[in-house]
């Protein structure tokens, strides 16, 4: 067998750095991609009201809008529990509430190297107006009644992998 290739970065971005890594397989040494990419959070958060707080957004990868549940990067040395109510008050302007969390996913183990970590936030209420960072000015708050949160996922009007697994972990009691 021939030797792996060395370890290179390809391509680096302010949020993520692409890295050919070396494999060693039944089929020989193969370079590997791999995304390495800061830690997400994805919060379901539902208002005082009983109202599920989502976003609507222009998501690039896919040309197209998606209605997902708030979240975003974990800064450098930020804890994931800080990082989702961070970006829940910067998305949606609620905060405060009862927070726990329902664990974590692997985000797409196939070619990348972070976790989602998931949080439910129950009882929030609105602070103040959403905070919206660069790229974030067409984000849009809808606020649905938690009955209709289990139709959302059957009818695919919500269908980003990662809040999806969120939402299923949060009516599977996680």
């Amino acid at each position: 067998m021939s030797a792996p290739p060395a370890r290179r970065v390809i391509f680096e971005h302010a949020i993520l750095r692409v890295v050919g890594s070396p494999v060693e397989t039944s089929e020989g040494a193969r370079e590997y991609l791999r995304l390495e990419i800061p830690d997400w959070v994805n919060v379901v958060g539902v208002t005082q009201d009983a109202e599920l707080i989502l976003v609507r957004q222009r998501r690039h990868g896919i040309d197209a809008e998606t209605l997902e549940i708030p979240g975003g990067c974990v800064d450098p040395g930020e804890a994931p529990a800080a990082a989702a109510a961070r970006e829940l008050l910067e998305e949606t302007g609620y905060g405060e509430g009862v927070w726990r969390s329902l664990g974590w996913v692997w985000s797409n183990p196939a070619i990348q190297n972070n976790r989602t970590h998931l949080f439910l936030a129950e009882g929030l209420r609105r602070l103040g107006p959403p905070q919206l960072g660069p790229g974030e000015a067409d984000l849009k708050v809808e606020l649905r009644p938690v009955g209709e949160v289990a139709e959302l996922l059957r009818s695919g009007a919500v269908n980003h992998s990662l809040a999806v697994v969120a939402l299923q972990r949060w009516l599977l009691g996680g």
